[in-house]
Parts: C-alpha cells; structure tokens; sequence
C-alpha cells in the first residue's frame, strides 16, 4: 500500500458535484446524528471489500483514497468519502486512510438516511455526490473485474448484469490482455474455470450465477419476508421502480424484485430526453440509480436476480413462487414485468449474440466496439436514441429502418436529432438477412426490401431494438391476456361473476383479479413510454389504496 504526502498529491478537484466540501454548519448538522473522534495517520478507515463501514466527514486533517494501492483522491478539511455502494450495503471499492490527522465525524448508514429524511437540502448535496462518484468509478473501470474471453457466452452474461446493475468494473481480456494471466495465477485460477470475478477486497468468484454475484454485491436479499405484505411489484423498471417509491412513501409495505436488473428496457437507454423534469435528458441508468435510492430511503430494498415462476391466488391473498425456492404472500399485486427484446431472425445470431450482437446501447457497450463502425437495427424511440449515442463514439453509424417512415414509430425531435447527425446513415425499407465473420462480425448484408437488391455494411457490432414480448409467462394463465400476451385490464375484464360478488367493477389498471394490477409495457394497450410507465406506477398505488380500504368495508 502505497501512500505519499500531501505535498506530493494535490487535493481532488470538483468533478460536476462529486467531491463537494461542507461548511462548518453542514458539518455540525451531521455530528448531530454521528460522532465525533480524532484520527491519527496511517488509520484505515474503511478498507477494500468491507460492507456497511460509516461514512466519514473530513473536519481536519487528510484523507487519501486508494484503489488497489495506488492513491486515486485526496480529501480534506469539509470533504466527506464513501459513495454509492454505502447506502446499498455493497463492497467498498476503494480503500481510505488517514494521511494527515485530525478529526472526523463518522456516521452510518441509517444515521446518513435519517439525515437525508430530516434535512432534504443536505441530503441532496450527499446523494447527488454519491451518484457522481459512481459515474466516475464506472468511467474508470474501477471496482470489480472480470476475468475471461470476450468470446465467452458467460462472460458476456456477468458484463451485462454488472453493467445493467451499474456496478462499476472491467473486462480483464484473456485472449488479449497480459494481466489476465498474472491475475488467474495470483488467485490460483486455470483458464478452464474463467470466467471469475474478482471482488475487491480479494473475494473470486468462479463463474458464479447472477444471482450469487448479486448475493456478494448485496443486491439480493438471501429470503423474503414470510409474512403476508401489502404490495408485491413483480418487476423494476421504470414503472415497477414508481410503484414501489409512491408506495413504501405512503406507509405500505411493499416487496420489490426484478429477475435482472433495475430500470428496465429504460435502463439500457443512453438517454432520455423527453421526460419531464430533465431537460438536458437524463440517462436511463441515473434515473434508475435515483428510483433506487428513494426506494431505499423509504425502507424498501429492490431485490434483483429474482425470477417469478408461478403466480396463484391463496388463502385471500396472492402468493408468488420464484426461481431462487422463496415465495412472497401479498394482499397486492403490482405485474410491472415489462416485455423481452426480441431478436432477428437471421443465420447464425447465436454465434455472434456473446460478442458483438447487443440489445442496450451503454457505455460499455459503446466501449466494445472499439471504435469501429456499428450497424442499430430498429425504427423507434430505443433505436433512435442508441443511434445517437453511439454516433458521439463509433466513426459511423446504420440505422436499419424496416418501414419507409421515420416518423412512424420515432418521437419528431428524435427524427430531427437522427437525420441531422453527420455519422448517421438511414437506410429506410432495408433488413438485415445475413452476419459475416468467423468469431467476430466483420459486415452485415442487408436488403432492400423494394426490390430484393443486397450490399455489405462493414460493421463490427450490431445492435437490435425491434419490439418485445410480454413477460408473462409466470402468471400461470391465471390472469387473463390479450392474443398477443400482454396483460388485460380495466374495461376489458368488466365482465364475470368476480365482479359481481366483490360489488364493484375494475379499476383502470386491474385485471381479472381484484386486487392484481398490470403496469407499464406488459399491459395491453400501454403506451409505451419511461413517462407513462412512471405515470401507472403512481396511480396504481392510489388504486391499491382503494382496493384496500373496499375490502375492509365489505
């Protein structure tokens, strides 16, 4: 470990917000809650891999922030460390010791939310930093790494669930980095075992499932409550994420779980910039992140790498069974499931989807494609927006367009902004019908589809936004659905003796079961929008509220 004086390392500037310093007031407000004590030098802090340490306010001396044993920051007087993970029970990604002494004021992770709830202008100027600071470690591939072939179906799959869950990491290359192999010798790994991921703080985890990564990331709880909850939301996307916020903030308990990730399609999306508020947009990942935090601040932790299976109506109540043997008894229930990509029909997509076909448009994936030319499949809002983001990174941009009207399924100002862009060529009324390449893309063979006319677009990567499917699988055809799968709701399931007998008729997002309502993509008719999506969120709580209080008084 390797520290230098404060002479040798400047202090860390300002990054947007991330590393601001509290005045001496702030500083007094926060030892309300925590404590204060004087540090000497060489004193760890907080250390690699550790969960659930304090987080520090600087009051005098300094702090140096170390990520693997190389100083990255340093913080003094009116300064404060830790970031993001603190507030979710994650490893720590770095390593803080005292450099110079003096005194801090420590507090943990519930005395920082009591603040947040006591004090929101304070609050705000901690959260927004942490929020920065995550950006940044996820800029600079701090935090895990992973260890493997960029060709392995495996080690694609944990990139994206670190990716999807915004866990800061980076790919450690076997096939193309010399540092794999002093790693894989260092934890006594063979290149048989890879993929693995290394936890900071030493940790390896041998090709492990998503869900015991996110176990060792503290995104999952090990069991769920086993009593009977208010309200279940069965998916966290954007719509799900509202649900669960509107509700734990009006009293409800609420139990949240996503097979993969929070936010959502959303959560793969660069940015959106039509959703109010946001004017200079917001990325789908941050907004996520946000939801998060609020969710957390109201007591309401998201588990993720949690798939429902069955869905059965018990005893008055609801009871979900999933994937990981836990079930979950509610006397409601939020399907904020959402809806699949769906993928191209073409030869060989299977030999390509661990490498160079991509269904988000991030910046890890942006990263992949190394600056090579990209191919965006796709005539809609999702399409629109990847093509814009990755034209900032990649040389050229081909946005495949199946029908002959941009206008058709894309937002006007995404239109103007996509036909405006200097690195982005549409090709109206074309298809993909044929990858080339051997390991890699090398080109994709498109077709008009006016006239049957073929040519190659020299691409390294392709990326598909052409619609989805419900996610409904696991509602044991018990919830009635359209012909296309998607959930009913409302009007459309007015009819029946359920009705009858409960005195009532459906409210707008309730479906056949009184008491089950359907949000977001996976409800038929929908309107398929982050906004809209939130929208249903917050107006389902007020519903369930009303079902609620209907039951007690019948």
């Amino acid at each position: 470990m390797s520290t230098k004086t404060t002479s040798e390392l400047l202090e860390t500037p300002d990054e947007h917000g991330a590393f601001p310093r509290l005045d001496s007031e702030q500083i007094d407000q926060l030892a309300r809650y925590g404590t204060r004590r004087p540090v000497r030098e060489g004193e760890v802090l907080y250390a690699e891999g550790d969960t659930g340490h304090d987080i520090f306010v600087i009051v005098s001396g300094v702090a140096h922030v170390l990520e693997n044993g190389q100083v990255v920051r340093v913080h003094g007087p009116g300064r404060f460390l830790g970031e993001l993970g603190l507030l979710q029970r994650q490893p720590s990604f770095a390593t803080a010791v005292v450099a110079e002494p003096g005194e801090v004021v420590g507090l943990t992770a519930d005395q920082l939310r009591a603040v947040v709830q006591d004090d929101p202008v304070l609050g705000d100027v901690i959260l927004r930093a942490y929020l920065m600071r995550r950006a940044v470690l996820i800029g600079r591939g701090s935090g895990l790494q992973i260890v493997g072939s960029c060709f392995s179906p495996d080690t694609k799959r944990l990139l994206e669930f670190a990716a999807r869950n915004r866990i800061p990491h980076r790919l450690v290359d076997t096939d193309k980095d010399d540092q794999a192999e002093v790693l894989l010798r260092r934890f006594g790994v063979t290149t048989a075992e890879t993929p693995v991921v290394v936890v900071p703080g030493g940790e390896t985890l041998r090709n492990p499932s998503n869900r015991e990564l996110a176990r060792t990331l503290g995104l999952h709880a090990a069991s769920p409550p086993g009593d009977v909850t208010d309200l279940l939301v069965v998916g966290a996307g954007p719509g799900g994420l509202a649900a669960v916020v509107y509700g734990a903030s009006d009293g409800l308990g609420v139990v949240a779980v996503d097979s993969v990730a929070v936010g959502g399609q959303a959560g793969t999306t660069s940015r959106i910039e039509n959703y109010l508020g946001f004017p200079s947009g917001v990325s789908g990942p941050e907004l996520a992140e946000r939801a998060v935090l609020q969710a957390r601040k109201f007591g309401v932790q998201v588990n993720v790498a949690v798939e429902a299976i069955t869905f059965s109506p018990r005893d008055g109540h609801y009871v979900v069974s999933f994937d990981d043997s836990s079930q979950v008894p509610a006397r409601t229930v939020v399907i904020a499931t959402g809806a699949h990509y769906r993928r191209l029909n073409v030869p060989r997509l299977a030999d390509f989807e661990a490498t160079d076909v991509h269904y988000a448009a991030t910046i890890h994936e942006a990263r992949a494609c190394q600056g090579n030319p990209v191919a965006v499949v796709g005539g809609g809002n999702s399409a629109g927006q990847a093509a814009v983001f990755l034209a900032e990174r990649v040389p050229l941009v081909h946005l495949v367009v199946r029908s002959g009207d941009l206008n058709k399924d894309m937002s006007r100002y995404l239109v103007d902004r996509v036909t405006r862009h200097p690195r982005i060529e549409v090709l109206l009324r074309h298809e993909v019908v044929e990858l080339r390449g051997d390991k890699n893309i090398e080109g994709v063979i498109v077709e008009d589809n006016r006239n049957g006319d073929r040519h190659t677009l020299p691409v390294r990567a392709l990326f598909v936004f052409i619609g989805a499917k419900p996610c409904t699988a696991w509602l044991s055809q018990v919830v009635a659905l359209d012909e296309d799968g998607f959930v009913l709701t409302g009007e459309h399931v007015a009819t029946g003796d359920t009705w009858w007998h409960k005195g009532r008729r459906p409210f707008p997002l309730e479906t056949n079961l009184p008491g089950v309502f359907a949000i977001g993509d996976v409800r038929s008719g929908s309107i398929k929008r982050a906004g809209s999506a939130i929208g249903e969120g917050a107006m389902v709580v007020r519903l369930v509220h009303e079902h609620l209080s209907f039951g007690a008084t019948t």
